[in-house]
């Protein structure tokens, strides 16, 4: 079972400490005996701890930034939200197909942001903007928000924040288990809990430093006892040897474990892998033994956001992807919604 995260290491902004966050972080980290250091800026950092690149990107990923969010213009989010609202960025697991290992690029640590009141206030400007609209916030797209939450709340808070709002909705997904803090929280049916799900393939090789199938489909139960609208993000959807048994293996673990009233309003978002050349580039090097296939003769290749192309499934696999777990979904969920395959 992966333990909820600790930092190896902490890096401190010295304008976190204006904030009552950034104190109370540094405070538990030194009670806990972590390492300390300052930076006066992220950008700063260099010198990790560790001999070679493997070292360094190990020590990174389990590296805390306590710091402020200082661009506070929303991107866009589609096709799960109308924004990102940014509390965190970087992620402790090591997913080797992560789109975080080319974004991150050189500086996969973890960053939380401790001006949340402000990044609360640009929400309430993009709300208002958009009134009589409802405006979903989706917090999990540079990060897996659940994974450090145990530590910071923010999230804790933002649920509250969006329950007691009238047109904003939160959305977040995770790969973790680590959700009993949030069970308790005021979410009003206004914030849409999600689980990233894959077969066990999937998550034996590609995922480790995540929780388990198991784990995270006992952390969904706990959930959805809890009122909130559930859903499940099947990605990435990956053809391996036997990935139709795989999946179906899967939609049934979900569906014995699931409670009946939260398949009444059940989401899934099917995404298949995909990959870049830079992201290629970075997975072989971060990850030299992986199984993942990255092979780009076997691929199509498809126009992506900010002009990078991807390479996708060939289109009767798609069809094949979508086919087969949509019918699994309809017969497994029949009142749940698929959102989008892409």
């Amino acid at each position: 079972m992966v333990k909820p995260f600790v930092p190896q290491l902490v890096y401190v902004e010295p304008k976190a400490m204006e904030y009552p966050l950034g104190k109370q972080l540094v405070n538990k980290f030194e009670d806990m005996g972590v390492e300390i250091r300052q930076t006066t800026s992220h950008n700063q950092i260099r010198n990790l701890p560790g001999d070679n690149h493997f070292q360094k990107y190990r020590t990174a990923k389990s590296t805390l930034v306590v710091g402020l969010r200082k661009t506070l213009k929303f991107d866009t989010s589609k096709p799960s939200a109308e924004y990102a609202i940014p509390f965190a960025t970087g992620c402790m697991g090591h997913c080797h197909y992560c789109y975080l290992q080319t974004t991150m690029g050189s500086k996969p640590y973890i960053r939380t942001y401790v001006n949340v009141d402000e990044i609360f206030d640009a929400a309430e400007e993009y709300m208002n903007e958009r009134m009589p609209e409802l405006t979903r916030f989706e917090a999990s797209c540079t990060s897996d928000i659940v994974g450090i939450d145990h530590l910071t709340h923010t999230l804790k808070r933002a649920i509250e924040y969006f329950g007691e709002s009238d047109f904003g909705q939160l959305r977040f997904v995770t790969k973790f288990a680590h959700v009993d803090h949030l069970l308790d929280a005021k979410h009003n049916g206004r914030t849409r809990f999600r689980f990233s799900v894959n077969d066990e393939y999937i998550i034996k090789y590609f995922e480790p430093g995540t929780s388990r199938l198991h784990e995270r489909i006992e952390a969904a139960v706990k959930v959805a006892e809890a009122g909130y609208p559930l859903g499940f993000i099947v990605a990435p959807i990956y053809i391996h040897d036997g990935w139709q048994e795989g999946y179906k293996e899967m939609f049934e673990k979900l569906e014995a474990a699931l409670p009946k009233k939260a398949t009444k309003d059940l989401t899934f978002e099917l995404i298949q892998h995909r990959f870049t050349k830079p992201a290629k580039r970075v997975i072989q090097e971060n990850y030299p033994m992986t199984k993942l296939e990255l092979d780009e003769s076997k691929r199509k290749w498809k126009w992506g956001r900010y002009g990078i192309g991807k390479y996708v499934y060939q289109n009767e696999q798609q069809e094949d992807i979508k086919d087969t777990l949509g019918g699994y979904i309809n017969t497994y969920f029949p009142d749940a919604k698929i959102e989008y395959f892409t």
